[in-house]
């Protein structure tokens, strides 16, 4: 027999062979919220002013200050390169 659980689990039993085996796919049992869960929802909505993804090669130094300053940095980058546009 193969060994089907290596890890042992205080809190929670190793399953018996006929557990194993009685087990079936969630859509079989569940079919409406395995459709449910599994439904592409779209992702979050689309802003009003989209940007466009573009590669771009910048200095290290460049790149390493806007990443030290955490979360966000992409944004603050271009809130940056927004700016000099105005200004120039």
């Amino acid at each position: 027999m193969v060994e089907r659980n290596t890890v042992h689990d205080a809190d929670n039993a190793a399953l018996t062979e006929a557990e194993l085996t009685a087990m079936r796919p969630m859509a079989e049992v569940l079919p409406d919220l395995a459709a449910f869960g599994l439904k592409n929802r779209g992702g979050r909505p689309k802003a009003k002013i989209t940007k466009k993804q573009v590669t771009i090669r910048l200095s290290r130094g460049v790149v390493d200050s806007f990443r030290a300053m955490g979360a966000g940095w992409q944004t603050k980058m271009d809130r940056a390169l927004q700016e000099w546009l105005e200004t120039h």
